[in-house]
């Protein structure tokens, strides 16, 4: 499910939700929708939206893609564990082989390791000779297939589990490179005092262009657009 919240800061957004949810911060996923910074006559402002695990229900047909594609590689401070790459229980096995049998079929095959454990989020590595296919045009392809494990482990029953699937560090190198294009973005923006519309992202890219820039006092951000691939904005303070 998604909800809307607000606050003077990301963080007093994220406690509101948690507030207003009955739930702890790390039970839900965050997307920030618009940001504003506080001026001499103006409070500060961040809209969030929220969305919580009961979207993977199994029982459904329509999955909410944002769900998946917003999670990137991140993998939330300490709670992550690093360790053994081979599957070590039944859910694992079967999401190796599961994503094994897909790739294969599409006549790229690769090795499936696993790369990082969480309470409720596991890491997959493809390693593959057809990594740049696999990933697709701006990780479309990725996204695609990560969209179809978070199926796949509703339908095992868990529902409470998040699926990430890399290969060749690609979310790290593009958590990278967007950091770098919010930075450039924010600073023509602040030449030109105009503003300046990014290329469709999947909510969590725009989570990263959102709070990269978040920092910067004379410019702001907002997701325009409906749909899984909405569009940020990057404009100079007093435009809107």
């Amino acid at each position: 499910m998604e909800f809307e919240f607000e606050g003077r800061t990301e963080k007093e957004a994220i406690d509101n939700a948690a507030k207003e949810l009955g739930l702890e911060k790390d039970d839900f996923d965050v997307e920030i929708l618009e940001t504003q910074k506080s001026g001499l006559f103006k409070k500060g402002l961040v809209r969030i939206r929220v969305h919580t695990g009961n979207t993977h229900s199994s029982s459904s047909n329509n999955f909410s893609g944002a769900d998946e594609a917003e999670t990137g590689y991140r993998m939330g401070g300490s709670k992550a564990i690093f360790g053994e790459p081979v599957p070590q229980n039944e859910f694992e096995e079967k999401m190796a082989e599961f994503t094994s049998g897909i790739i294969e079929r599409m006549g790229y095959p690769g090795k499936v390791s696993v790369v990082f454990r969480e309470k409720h989020k596991i890491g997959l590595k493809i390693d593959s000779e057809h990594s740049s296919i696999l990933i697709g045009k701006k990780g479309k392809n990725l996204d695609a297939l990560q969209l179809l494990l978070n199926i796949y482990a509703g339908r095992l029953g868990r529902e409470d589990m998040r699926v990430i699937l890399d290969t060749e560090n690609y979310r790290i190198r593009r958590e990278e490179s967007l950091v770098r294009l919010a930075y450039n973005v924010a600073e023509k923006v602040r030449e030109s005092r105009d503003s300046v519309l990014l290329e469709p992202m999947n909510p969590f890219d725009r989570w990263l262009i959102h709070t990269t820039l978040n920092d910067i006092n004379d410019v702001e951000t907002k997701s325009e657009g409906d749909g899984l691939y909405k569009q940020v904005r990057v404009f100079y303070r007093g435009l809107k």
